[in-house]
């Protein structure tokens, strides 16, 4: 069995590129950097940086472009390719590369650049009401709909 995939969360280095192919299909191409903290074994605190391209396909990279901007969160599903090409002056070139099948957008910043929404949700005006739920000898196998 093999497995190609690749799940990663990181920020927009720059803008997305929109393009379309010949056949009028989407493109999108932006990159992507992950951080990476560790302590070396003399116990000093680093961090490294692993810049990803990405490249997403059809109306997935329509939203793409349009949403996200450089230093954006995005989280990326897919699967890794490499691409090769002969250049103009004869030497061959590689490009590995993401291809997005999955793109899921990070929380919208506001305009001074911190999180506009906490992630914290207001409960509902009922919730402090407690549910009723039937005793277990009022359920019967015929009850469930499956």
């Amino acid at each position: 069995m093999y497995l190609n995939k690749a799940l990663i969360v990181g920020n927009l280095t720059e803008d997305p590129e929109l393009k379309s192919l010949p056949s009028g299909t989407a493109v999108c191409n932006f990159s992507l950097a992950t951080n990476r903290h560790y302590t070396d074994k003399d116990g000093n605190k680093q961090e490294d940086t692993d810049y990803h391209n990405i490249v997403v396909f059809g109306r997935q990279a329509e939203t793409t472009a349009q949403y996200l901007s450089k230093g954006s969160m995005a989280l990326i599903e897919g699967r890794i390719q490499t691409r090769s090409w002969e250049g103009d002056d004869g030497t061959m070139n590689y490009r590995t590369e993401i291809v997005a099948n999955r793109v899921q957008f990070g929380p919208r910043s506001g305009a001074s650049g911190e999180v506009a929404d906490s992630g914290q949700q207001t409960p509902p005006e009922n919730a402090d009401q407690e549910i009723d739920y039937p005793d277990d000898e009022d359920i019967t196998p015929e009850d469930i709909p499956f």
